[in-house]
């Protein structure tokens, strides 16, 4: 993470206020899927197959004969959790050369913003390296030292334009372009459901890792959806023509579905997202990294947990219970943070809970606690002058329309226009 259809299901009642206390008295946050019976089997989860998962159902056919390299991370598992990079080493006919780790690193130890340094896997023997960040001509050297022809990359995604995996298989992508590499996708879902894009759409001025073209802030597609976009789209302005792209789909998946309504497991694909319903409102919280405040990394619920120091929570968290927002509610916290904004300091804060996740609405929600939390500070909350939250948020026109106290209404309506557009922008590449 970066340094930032209609349900079929009937929704359950909102929790009531008691209920949210009592779930929010332990030190981790609870998930929806527990606190609405989900997890606890009272519907059928969806079966569905990863592109992995029908890769190996055809005895990896479309691998034979190829020098292969893979972009994976801890969540590149089979139905089983076992790494596929050691299943591919096991395959009889398959030749994986080389594996790539992105932020976080290929075995997910380091924090956001680092990688793991150049190695070799002590389980497969095969060389390991850090293509995070990596670009341009850095990237293509890269690959070509690698000496393979296919590059494969299968990492799970949460759903926000600022979650920066997608951007480094953009970049592979181009990079593959550029030295006559083959590109594959094996899909999965996307977790927050592929319905409801919505957000800001990235000004190509603003343009960074997290946030390399035009794409709506929650974009609603699954990695191998997205893969087809940049390809048709945006490769071909940087590499002159676009990747010898294929996509593995999955079988079995609805856009409809998060992904505990299915019968994959979560493996959390970064130190601080633990869960579905930390990675369902990150694309209204992490816009926080903008600022002064702390988002809780380090904490039992990062991403959930936000405050300072020197915050007046009880106004904060009395203002965001009135203003009844759909599918979650609030309450006090004291935290400290062991990383980044406020460090081993004590923070006073809030917790967000998410209620009801089908009438959840993660911008409706960001841009409200960063409206209310403009409103109670007693000094600028921007990072960098507000450098940072334009990066994340994809123009400087969010962070001027709070500091003009815009309503949350009027800020929203403005996407309308990009939100249609996209959704228009985004149906011929669909799979499901």
């Amino acid at each position: 993470m970066p340094h930032p259809a209609s349900a079929t299901a009937t929704p359950k009642t909102p929790l009531s206020r008691r209920t949210f206390m009592g779930l929010c008295a332990g030190t981790a946050a609870t998930s929806w899927a527990t606190a609405s019976g989900l997890a606890a089997g009272c519907l059928s989860p969806a079966k569905v197959r990863t592109g992995y998962d029908v890769l190996e159902a055809d005895h990896y056919q479309a691998l034979k004969g190829r020098k292969l390299g893979l972009i994976a991370n801890p969540t590149s598992v089979d139905r089983h959790l076992r790494h596929i990079a050691d299943r591919l080493h096991a395959a009889p006919g398959v030749n994986l050369k080389a594996i790539f780790g992105p932020e976080h690193g290929f075995r997910g130890s380091a924090q956001a913003g680092h990688a793991e340094t150049k190695s070799i896997d002590p389980r497969t023997g095969i060389p390991v390296y850090d293509m995070y960040t990596l670009s341009g001509p850095k990237l293509d050297a890269l690959l070509k030292s690698a000496d393979i022809d296919l590059l494969v990359f299968d990492i799970q995604d949460i759903g926000a334009r600022f979650y920066t995996y997608i951007w480094s298989m953009f970049d592979a992508l181009a990079a593959c372009a550029r030295c006559g590499i083959a590109f594959m996708v094996l899909d999965r879902p996307n977790p927050i459901t592929g319905v409801h894009p919505s957000g800001p759409t990235l000004d190509p001025a603003f343009s960074s890792f997290v946030g390399r073209v035009p794409l709506l802030l929650r974009h609603g597609m699954t990695v191998g959806e997205l893969a087809r976009l940049f390809n048709s789209q945006f490769v071909p302005q940087q590499a002159g023509r676009p990747a010898q792209l294929s996509v593995i789909p999955m079988t079995g998946w609805r856009r409809d579905l998060y992904l505990d309504e299915t019968d994959l497991v979560w493996v959390p694909p970064s130190p601080n997202m633990p869960d579905i319903t930390t990675a369902l409102a990150y694309p209204g919280t992490c816009l926080f990294e903008g600022t002064t405040l702390s988002v809780g990394r380090g904490t039992a619920s990062p991403f959930l947990t936000l405050g300072a120091p020197d915050l007046d929570a009880t106004r904060w968290v009395d203002s965001l219970n009135d203003a009844a927002l759909p599918g979650c509610l609030f309450r006090e916290d004291w935290f400290t943070p062991t990383a980044d904004v406020a460090k081993e300091q004590l923070c006073h804060g809030l917790q967000l809970a998410i209620t009801e996740r089908r009438s959840f609405d993660p911008l409706l929600t960001g841009v409200t606690l960063l409206q209310s939390a403009l409103k109670i500070s007693d000094r600028p909350i921007w990072r960098k002058f507000g450098a940072t939250f334009d990066i994340l948020a994809g123009s400087s026109t969010l962070r001027q329309q709070l500091s003009q106290n815009l309503s949350v209404t009027e800020i929203m309506a403005g996407w309308k226009p990009e939100e249609a557009a996209f959704t228009q922008k985004r149906r011929p590449f669909l799979l499901y």
